[in-house]
């Protein structure tokens, strides 16, 4: 059996062709690079050189062949072109899920079996195996990595059937520390490297002005929207309202609209540990999940599509700004100033919403609040961003989504949903965030998810992963 590894000059590559080549399988290295422009990194020129570099050593170390392939041409057209078409839209993709999909096990997959490979080895922290389908044909899983802080699965959420059936996760069992141990007893020279970080295989950068590239800087203005928009906000009331009707018991008390965690490891209540759950899930509970819904099926299922589409929908923003005119100063010169208004206020202007995202709150340069201010909507149309402050505004947590037919994958080809089906699934909408108990509910309209609590920053373009206890069973694009 002939192994094409996927070696990047990192540490996990490595221990992987090394684990493999220990293993006696007949092993050989593939480095690709994917990007020639420097244009907003923050490292300098030639980075991927320098990888190239260590990983030719590695290779050298390790004792087997070593070979170069330039993909930048697909990785432009298949994942950066992608990347710049959803910023215009007010969308914010994932380009490590798309490179993984479109160019790892794509390109590069067609590139290694032209050079003999019959698999494909990389160096994530995920698991494999394989079952027997109803029909006597393979299925082949995929399942979080073993290590809970590495676990890489997200990232190969896109992958079919007939991908799985040509990859191979060597250190999927292993955590990061044995990962480095491995590397430092064989001596390579990649064991001390830092990991990566940023856009796969462009690195770390200034993002406004990467996308610059393509995207012309335009001013606007900053909006924060106060308290008193969402209580007079007819779609807000409408989805506290049918929230409520759909609890289990409506006479319990009010809904949650807001999210108890601030961040990937804090939570707004205190001694509540966002990790406390183990990543295989709870077996006692459909999906893993780690409780009982709080909501009804059969009030779920009572919902009309219509119904379900409009709970999805964020809250929209649209507070106009009138203009009056006053006297200033001993000459009592005119001048104009925006009215009072208790929806909200102008507090600055930016270069363009296209550059910006929900929930992100770097960058914004506005002061004079006590607590962290956050982007809770880009308005393409209007070049306007609305802004919140604090953690627990109410902009920032929604409790639906909708992922539209055309993008609900299957991972797991031989269980989709049926129209009107109901199940129970563990979800993330990006990567790191604790598994969320969620109900996935299937209608011609499209797969919504019901998450149990609010979520904090559900982002349009992002990817919506579901898993059965650690079994990554499927994903959309989060419309």
């Amino acid at each position: 059996m002939k192994i094409c590894i996927g070696l990047s000059g990192g540490v996990d590559s490595s221990v992987a062709a090394y684990l493999l080549k220990k293993a006696g399988y007949d092993v050989f290295a593939l480095f690709m690079q994917n990007w020639h422009d420097t244009t907003g990194t923050l490292h300098g020129d030639c980075e991927w050189e320098e990888d190239r570099f260590v990983a030719e050593m590695v290779a050298r170390k390790i004792g087997i062949p070593f070979y170069f392939v330039d993909l930048s041409k697909e990785y432009r057209q298949r994942v950066v072109d992608y990347m710049f078409d959803e910023y215009s839209k007010g969308r914010t993709p994932n380009p490590d899920v798309l490179c993984n999909r479109e160019i790892k096990f794509d390109a590069f997959l067609k590139c290694a079996q032209k050079l003999g490979a019959d698999y494909v080895a990389t160096g994530h922290y995920c698991r494999k195996d394989e079952i027997t389908g109803p029909d006597g044909k393979p299925v082949y899983r995929i399942f979080a990595g073993s290590d809970p802080n590495k676990d890489q699965s997200y990232f190969l959420c896109q992958l079919t059937q007939a991908q799985l059936s040509r990859a191979m996760f060597p250190i999927g069992d292993l955590e990061k520390p044995e990962v480095r141990r491995i590397a430092h007893e064989a001596d390579l020279p990649s064991a001390d490297k830092k990991d990566s970080q940023g856009i796969c295989f462009v690195g770390k950068v200034d993002l406004p002005t990467f996308l610059q590239q393509k995207l012309l800087p335009e001013e606007g203005n900053v909006v924060e929207v106060y308290d008193a928009y969402f209580q007079d906000n007819a779609q807000y009331r409408f989805i506290h309202d049918t929230l409520l009707s759909l609890k289990n018991d409506p006479l319990s008390g009010d809904v949650q609209m807001i999210t108890d965690y601030i961040s990937e490891n804090r939570s707004l209540k205190v001694n509540d540990p966002v990790h406390e759950h183990p990543i295989e899930g709870d077996p006692a509970n459909e999906g893993g999940c780690s409780g009982q819904s709080p909501f009804s099926e059969e009030k779920i299922k009572a919902l009309s599509d219509d119904d379900l589409m409009r709970l999805s929908a964020p809250v929209r923003y649209d507070i106009k700004f009138e203009t009056e005119t006053y006297r200033s100063g001993k000459k009592h010169v005119n001048k104009t100033r925006y009215r009072e208004n208790p929806y909200g206020k102008i507090v600055g202007r930016h270069d363009g919403a296209q550059f910006y995202t929900i929930g992100q709150r770097k960058g914004l340069n506005i002061g004079g609040h006590k607590d962290s201010v956050f982007v809770i909507e880009t308005d393409i149309p209007s070049n306007t961003i609305y802004v919140g402050e604090g953690h627990a505004h109410k902009g920032l947590s929604r409790s639906c989504l909708r992922i539209a037919p055309e993008d609900v994958h299957w991972i797991r080809e031989d269980i989709p949903m049926t129209t009107g089906e109901i199940r129970r699934y563990r979800v993330r909408i990006r990567y790191r965030q604790p598994l969320q108990d969620a109900a996935l509910i299937m209608r011609s309209n499209g797969l919504y998810i019901l998450f149990d609590t609010p979520q904090r920053g559900i982002t349009p373009g992002q990817f919506a992963v579901w898993y059965d206890r650690d079994e990554m069973v499927g994903s959309g694009v989060i419309f």
